[in-house]
């Protein structure tokens, strides 16, 4: 999924420039369509999400193995669980260019043991690595504020971005009017409503208990207002409380649609985007609602703000702050000429800074630098 939704493209493009690539990553529903996509070799090494030291050493083992038959260059990972066994496989094998890009850190919205367990996997996963991408500038802040990883060793590409965004496939004019017709009769469109909308995970760590909660509370002044939720549920990972879920599935205006490809319909569809995230790096949902010119109102955290600048090309309010996002919704909803002008400005930020093309070229530049 990794390979798939935070680097499409970018396996393809370093292999058509001078590189040869092979991935790697768990095995998934979605292997045999990213190995088709990017043509490039993959090997399974069973990697999971989730604590586990038995099958995490089996998975260092094997990755030691293969980096001692293949010998690579560069070993570039990717994700939190990739990145420390990748990074220790590659420096224990004598590697010599050991990257990992960091975007996001579940540390942020941890306490006790489990924070400081993920704090320390950070710490070791940087000191194995000699190259560390945190993909925004907020983001690099906060690992040097924490005193994670050397600051010499801190890079951000570009403007920021793990691989920036395709701003010809995220763009109004590439539309299919007979899917749109589709997907709006599905949702029981009506153009007196207006639609609230979020895209992401179904858990805690997005803000979903807190949008919920102001959804429900809005409602009761405007029963025009609907919800539409695009995702899956983690119960495994980080399971919303059942109160939560109770307001999805229940509440006849909120609009449950599991994960789907055609999120640009439904930000053409909405009315506003809301990204109520507690912890990013450099979130691709704002670069894609932006694009689409779908006004934003989101959190005020790492990445978020590298993306969003608050009354210039979208709305902010603190994090978790239930009374801040509720305003900025009602605002938006009552000044709707105010935040398209908005999103009209993102929009331009976007396709000026994140370009997918340019995140790539950067990076390969950076590649034949390091190799060299």
């Amino acid at each position: 999924m990794a390979l798939r939704y935070l680097l499409p493209g970018q396996m393809r493009f370093m292999a058509e420039n001078g590189f040869d690539v092979l991935m790697i990553s768990a095995d998934g529903a979605a292997l045999k369509d990213v190995v088709e996509k990017e043509a490039c070799p993959h090997m399974i090494v069973p990697m999971t999400r989730k604590i586990t030291p038995l099958r995490d050493l089996k998975c260092l083992i094997k990755l030691i193995k293969i980096f001692k038959k293949e010998k690579p260059d560069i070993v570039h990972t990717h994700t939190p669980k990739a990145g420390i066994l990748g990074m220790l496989a590659a420096k224990y094998t004598g590697v010599k260019v050991r990257i990992h890009t960091v975007a996001g850190l579940p540390m942020m919205v941890e306490k006790g043991w489990k924070y400081r367990l993920l704090r320390f996997v950070e710490k070791r996963t940087y000191a194995a690595a000699n190259h560390v991408w945190p993909n925004s500038n907020s983001l690099m802040q906060f690992i040097k504020d924490q005193k994670l990883c050397d600051p010499q060793k801190l890079r951000v590409i570009a403007k920021g971005s793990t691989n920036g965004i395709d701003v010809n496939f995220f763009d109004k004019a590439t539309l299919d009017a007979q899917l749109l017709d589709k997907i709006k009769t599905s949702l029981n469109y009506s153009p007196q409503n207006k639609y609230l909308l979020f895209i992401g995970r179904l858990v805690v760590d997005k803000g979903l208990v807190e949008l919920l909660e102001v959804f429900t509370a809005l409602q009761q002044s405007n029963g025009s207002l609907r919800l539409i939720v695009v995702g899956d549920y983690e119960a495994a990972l980080d399971p919303l409380p059942e109160e939560t879920i109770k307001q999805i599935e229940n509440n006849p205006s909120v609009i449950h649609i599991s994960w789907t490809d055609e999120v640009k319909y439904y930000m053409r569809i909405a009315d506003l985007f809301i990204f109520p995230s507690h912890r990013e790096g450099f979130p691709n949902v704002l670069l894609q609602a932006g694009a689409m010119e779908l006004p934003v109102i989101c959190s005020r955290i790492a990445g978020n703000v590298d993306i969003v600048s608050h009354d210039e090309t979208g709305l902010i309010f603190d994090c978790g702050d239930q009374q801040q996002m509720q305003q900025q919704i009602r605002f938006a909803l009552n000044n709707e000429s105010q935040v398209e002008t908005m999103a009209e400005s993102l929009d331009n930020k976007i396709r000026e800074d994140y370009r997918r093309e340019n995140i790539w070229q950067n990076i390969l530049t950076a590649y034949k630098s390091l190799v060299n």
